[in-house]
């Protein structure tokens, strides 16, 4: 009995230590993977949805394998998941990983270098995206490494030397790029070019010649010079096409593309050959007298000069605009730096303020029209007399981080692009770092947001016209932004709130709420961003709504019946519109129950024309809405905004038509 009871004690032990294993899964590899999906903009597919930075073992998300014992993360595989953002240089503490595959999708930014301290990783798959930058050297130290695969992105610089360090690399794949340079075929300068994964006489690595492993290698369609190495004289030609190599077997680029990268250096004349005409010019020029040979060094030392004062101003208009320098990877014991470039193409034609000159313009930024966790919003005028509203985003510098920076540059690119009469305009930006500024300049819309007057202000004074026209404004405003640029425009957040009006209650749509998409990238912003009201507006795909125009047209139907009822979209007591309001749309009888009792005149025409967009708008499948040139035709076809038809509709009309 004695030794029954020790077994059981002994299994009881063994099954709370066996326990206390599976609980321990590391830590820092559960915050490499929350970053990783912090770096990432947009998740269209809501690949990331169930990756809860509170769940302790993520072997369960989707797209992550562990090893057998659960202890460890082995490999992340998502491929062609549509992914916008940024590789998380994070990455690199999950020190058991085998596997990161991120193909196909639209990943932005540089390739982190310390995912050369993967030591375990045997495929590198980063292929058809649109990373940047330079092919960072430490991914020479990945010893383990089978297989790299970085082709069609956008890389520059030269092909790294270190890859000969990789003595088990059997793939290599980097097409489709813009490297330069040539195939780095030795470290040193003796090479071995008749055998196959030879070394250097002192031993260092001879470039890609001493990857003796490897099989298979495509370097087409980059900016490639110089000619084939021997030692990979055995790859197809294919390998080698489209680039500006000296080969004649393989189809190259032609000299106009590669420009000088191909060019000749010019051969040194011999001045011993200088024909007899020459040398009697130069004697000509020896006998020259004093006074002028005077005067052509003075002139050449005042346009040296000149040349030289205006290099300095152009390298320090360089240092000071072209790039930043921003904390990227922050730990207790170091910091460690990278330099973000402004894409000077996609931010040359939008204008730049400077903090004190915005300070100015908002009265040392105490006229405040609006507020919320994420940004405070100012209400300025411009030397000319323009009025301007300033979104000024409320983040620290240390939170700020590399990736956050291009995302905000790509944010004011992407607004800049907007011209529309019924689209807030994109009038600049503001960026400093001391003190850490980073603001949005719009145009100002004097009359405040469509969401104060019809729920705080005199919103039940609205005529029916009045509202029918806003309602068309905004439909203009859509169907731009949907389908008359390329690539399409959606909103983050569209609501009442996001409407502004101006002194003729023209609609003005301003996505404000982009700020909203930055800050959830930033670690001590991410849990205190604001949805108040939006569980109703996309029920179930909150991290999708400002990411497709199919979110925009549902939030479209809710404004709809927002307007028609004067209700907000959703409130404790009656909770959400979209519920309340179905159970009327269809029934041609009870139809007018809809209407905000306030208004005591309303064409019925309309209201069905308003009541059958709103029914395609809220379809719960996307696939089956109507496109918004479609809505917007139905609503300018259908609704009469003329003046007969407003006087016809209410006599507060007269009211309004004296008013204007």
């Amino acid at each position: 009995m004695e030794c029954f009871t020790s077994c059981q004690v002994l299994l009881l032990s063994l099954g709370l230590f066996l326990a206390d294993c599976v609980a321990a899964f590391p830590k820092n590899e559960v915050e490499a993977l929350t970053s990783f999906k912090r770096a990432i903009i947009e998740d269209p597919l809501l690949i990331l949805s169930n990756w809860n930075s509170l769940d302790s073992d993520p072997c369960d998300w989707s797209c992550i394998s562990c090893s057998m014992a659960g202890d460890n993360v082995i490999k992340i595989n998502i491929s062609g998941a549509s992914l916008k953002g940024f590789v998380a240089p994070e990455l690199y503490q999950l020190s058991a990983l085998q596997e990161l595959i991120l193909h196909g999708n639209s990943l932005i930014g540089t390739i982190p270098k310390e995912i050369g301290i993967l030591k375990e990783l045997k495929v590198l798959d980063l292929s058809s995206n649109q990373l940047t930058g330079m092919i960072p050297p430490e991914i020479g130290s990945l010893t383990a490494i089978v297989k790299i695969n970085l082709g069609s992105n956008g890389l520059t610089g030269k092909i790294p030397s270190e890859l000969g360090n990789l003595k088990y690399l059997e793939e290599l794949r980097l097409d489709r790029n813009k490297l330069l340079g040539s195939i780095p075929a030795s470290n040193g300068p003796a090479s071995s070019s008749n055998m196959q994964g030879t070394y250097a006489l002192n031993g260092n690595p001879m470039g890609l010649c001493s990857s003796s492993q490897l099989k298979v290698a495509d370097f087409s369609y980059n900016f490639l010079i110089g000619s084939i190495p021997k030692c990979l004289a055995y790859l197809s030609r294919s390998s080698f096409r489209g680039n500006c190599l000296q080969d004649k077997d393989s189809k190259q680029r032609p000299p106009a593309q590669c420009g000088r990268l191909t060019s000749k250096s010019r051969p040194r004349l011999n001045t011993t050959h200088i024909p007899t005409e020459d040398r009697t010019k130069h004697i000509a020029n020896a006998s020259k007298p004093a006074w002028l040979l005077a005067l052509e060094i003075v002139t050449g030392v005042m346009v040296g000069f000149l040349f030289v004062m205006a290099l300095l101003a152009a390298i320090q208009k360089w240092k000071s605009k072209p790039s930043i320098i921003m904390p990227w990877k922050k730990s207790s014991s170091t910091k460690e730096y990278m330099t973000i470039y402004i894409d000077s193409e996609a931010l040359k034609d939008v204008p730049k303020y400077s903090r004190q000159e915005l300070e100015l313009a908002c009265e040392d930024f105490s006229n405040i029209i609006g507020s919320s966790p994420d940004s405070v919003v100012y209400k300025g005028t411009l030397k000319g007399g323009s009025e301007i509203a300033v979104i000024s985003l409320c983040i620290k510098e240390e939170n700020w981080a590399g990736y956050l920076e291009l995302y905000f540059q790509n944010e004011v690119a992407d607004l800049a692009r907007l011209n529309n009469e019924n689209v807030g305009k994109l009038l600049g930006y503001c960026r400093e770092s001391s003190p850490f500024t980073r603001m949005l300049v719009f145009e100002y819309a004097s009359n405040g947001t469509l969401y104060e007057h019809l729920h705080y202000g005199e919103g039940c004074q609205f005529s029916w016209t009045r509202r029918m026209k806003i309602i068309i404004g905004i439909a203009r405003g859509l169907k731009y932004l949907h389908t008359e640029l390329n690539p399409p425009f959606s909103l983050s957040e569209l609501n009442s709130g996001s409407i502004y009006l101006t002194d003729e209650f023209s609609p003005k749509l301003v996505d404000f709420e982009c700020w909203k998409t930055i800050l959830s990238r930033s670690e001590k912003s991410s849990g205190s961003i604001s949805n108040e009201g939006d569980v109703c507006i996309l029920p179930s795909s909150l991290e999708r709504r400002g990411l497709d125009t199919q979110g925009n047209i549902y939030a479209f139907g809710i404004l709809l019946l927002e307007l028609v009822s004067g209700r907000p979209p959703y409130c404790k007591d009656k909770g959400c519109l979209v519920d309340w309001a179905k159970e009327f749309l269809e029934s041609p009888d009870v139809m007018s129950y809809v209407v905000d009792p306030e208004l005591k005149h309303f064409s019925s025409d309309d209201l069905k024309v308003i009541c059958e967009v709103a029914n395609l708008c809220i379809r719960p499948n996307s696939s089956t809405r109507t496109s918004m040139q479609d809505l917007c035709s139905m609503l300018e076809t259908g609704i009469d905004t003329s003046i007969s038809a407003e006087l016809k509709v209410s006599s507060l009309a007269w009211a309004e038509l004296t008013l204007s």
